[in-house]
């Protein structure tokens, strides 16, 4: 377990402004934890008493990470492009800002790293070709998007900082963390806000994991994705997106899953082409 020598625990969240930052703030607080936010856009100051510390900066500053790390027990990697871009943007702030961020925590001396990935970084495979348990979460990547490249990428980055400088390092496969799901194929990769903070706490908690790779998801009934490789970190999800299921069939129809593509593909309609548009 990361810091356990320490009267206190610093952990750093990149992003920590965004969409799953602010859910993880108000979950990840406890009694002899600091949370180190960092993101370029304003994040809401400490409140009375809050063990939080605010930091404005971009995730390609290496500079300004190394001195944000100082200290740190663990980063929480979710800072960057969080949507599909053009190249120069996903190259800048994914796969070089993701660089800024390991190289940063080698510098600084932090040890564990837990990178937001994400289902785009594995958008072409194919609920058909799943086994019986889910497809893996070390699948190998076949993104569906630049965006998904570029997490793919961060991913061999991550790897490549785990065997060549020995850090920890657990890439989570996000699906889609919202408060519930929007739409059919959100039942499938649905991570509630509640599970994604006992996925991050168990990244956190486990024991010298090496390089690994899990998806983050939560207990849904309709997914064809393995929880095996979070469950061997200690992730064990509650919520299950059936409770809404009845809600999303009858505001967006019953599902095909045997043959509409979104619904096989991780990705879903992230993996459709337009033709003839350059890309």
């Amino acid at each position: 377990m990361i810091g356990r020598m320490s009267p206190t625990q610093t952990v750093v969240i990149t992003g920590a402004a965004g969409k799953v930052g602010r859910l993880l703030r108000q979950r990840l607080a406890r009694p002899g934890r600091v949370l180190r936010l960092i993101d370029i856009a304003a994040a809401e100051p400490a409140g009375p008493d809050e063990p939080v510390e605010v930091i404005t900066s971009t995730v390609t500053d290496l500079t300004a990470l190394e001195a944000a790390f100082a200290g740190a027990d663990a980063i929480i990697h979710l800072g960057g492009q969080s949507r599909e871009s053009d190249i120069l943007d996903v190259l800048q702030n994914n796969a070089y800002g993701t660089y800024c961020v390991f190289e940063a925590a080698r510098r600084a001396g932090v040890r564990r790293i837990v990178f937001a990935s994400s289902n785009h970084a594995t958008g072409f495979h194919d609920r058909a070709d799943a086994p019986p348990d889910g497809i893996p979460g070390d699948a190998p990547g076949r993104p569906d998007t630049l965006y998904g490249w570029s997490k793919a990428a961060s991913e061999a980055m991550a790897s490549l900082y785990a065997d060549r400088f020995g850090l920890d390092v657990i890439c989570t496969r996000i699906g889609m963390c919202m408060p519930r799901p929007s739409d059919v194929r959100s039942l499938a990769l649905w991570l509630s806000p509640d599970d994604a903070a006992r996925l991050f706490e168990a990244c956190l908690a486990t024991e010298a994991p090496g390089f690994r790779q899990i998806w983050g998801i939560s207990r849904n009934a309709r997914r064809f994705l393995s929880l095996a490789e979070g469950e061997a970190l200690g992730y064990q999800p509650k919520d299950d997106s059936e409770e809404y299921a009845e809600a999303v069939i009858a505001q967006h129809g019953t599902p095909d899953y045997a043959n509409d593509l979104v619904l096989r593909r991780i990705g879903g309609q992230w993996c459709e082409v337009p033709l003839g548009e350059p890309y």
